[in-house]
């Protein structure tokens, strides 16, 4: 059987290009005009430089490096595996504690809605059996 024959490289290149377009555009808004992107979402004031700052120039970073994924699908998978995990543990992290606790703010509601769509296209795109496949050592390479 084809290892490669799980693949589903349309949604691969789409998650790809999702990330781009979305958390690319979403990071340099962030960056570029972080008032505005406060005032559309209702989000409170926060630390320009952490919050904001860094959390922009990741959005900005994983929308550069899914530009590569484009042309080489399998080889940036990591990128969409991070994004998954990363917003998984936001998830249960953040946004559960909030809904037991009841404290959870209708701001959330639009950023945890995307955060869910990018999880279920992840969890639908990245081809776990390749990702987790046992791969060569650099010993058995070298005895080829």
């Amino acid at each position: 059987m084809d290892k490669n024959s799980n693949v589903r490289l349309g949604w691969l290149k789409f998650m790809y290009i999702y990330t781009i377009v979305g958390a690319g555009g979403f990071g340099l808004g962030i960056i570029v005009i972080p008032d505005v992107m406060r005032s559309i979402f209702g989000w409170p004031n926060s630390d320009q430089i952490i919050a904001f700052g860094v959390t922009g120039s990741v959005y900005c970073s994983f929308a550069l490096l899914s530009m590569l994924g484009l042309r080489s699908p399998l080889k940036f998978v990591p990128i969409l595996l991070l994004q998954l995990t990363y917003k998984i543990v936001w998830f249960v992290g953040v946004i559960l504690p909030l809904l037991l606790n009841g404290t959870y703010p209708t701001y959330a509601i639009l950023f945890t809605m995307i955060y869910a769509s990018y999880i279920i296209g992840d969890l639908i795109a990245i081809p776990f059996s390749h990702v987790f496949a046992k791969q060569p050592t650099l010993e058995g390479l070298l005895q080829n």
